[in-house]
């Protein structure tokens, strides 16, 4: 299982495209805390909100990264302050699409987070109840076509993020 410093160097080393399946209502980062809190006073987020240099550092270099996240309205604090922050990541060319489930029901989708790198390695995430990372573990090939599929049910049936913060917000 990798810690969270040896995952994050697979965002500097995949070649052509991470998707996402992002599950939890709540995450619990310790790096976010402080602008979380922030966000919760209503304070001013900074520039990074507008182009989240994060996304950018991996669409700048032609990558294309994506995600859907499957939730349920009505939003925890910490999906309200994730969702806001949304539009700096599209901004900088992450796409993102919303499955609510208090809107639509899908299924055949997993309960659990994964990234999908490149299209050949799934790896699937794991997280305390209180949703603090663990690791991440690399599935074997013979489970990829699985969560392929997983990713474009998740794809087709997803609404463009702009939508549904249009009808939610």
């Amino acid at each position: 299982m990798l810690d969270g410093e040896e995952f994050g160097r697979l965002f500097e080393t995949f070649e052509r495209t991470a998707f996402r399946l992002e599950t939890l209502s709540v995450y619990s980062v310790e790096q976010e805390r402080e602008e979380f809190e922030r966000f919760l006073a209503g304070g001013d987020m900074g520039p990074d909100w507008d182009d989240n240099p994060w996304v950018r550092s991996m669409t700048d270099k032609g990558k294309q990264v994506s995600r859907v996240h499957v939730l349920r309205s009505p939003l925890t604090d910490y999906l309200r302050y994730e969702l806001a922050a949304y539009p700096g990541n599209i901004a900088a060319g992450e796409t993102i699409g919303i499955i609510d489930r208090a809107d639509q029901e899908v299924a055949g989708l997993p309960d659990h987070d994964f990234w999908l790198f490149d299209d050949q390695d799934v790896y699937r995430m794991h997280y305390t109840p209180e949703g603090a990372f663990i690791g991440a573990g690399l599935l074997p090939a013979h489970r990829l076509a699985e969560y392929q599929d997983y990713r474009d049910r998740a794809l087709a049936e997803a609404v463009p993020f702009a939508d549904y913060w249009e009808r939610h917000h």
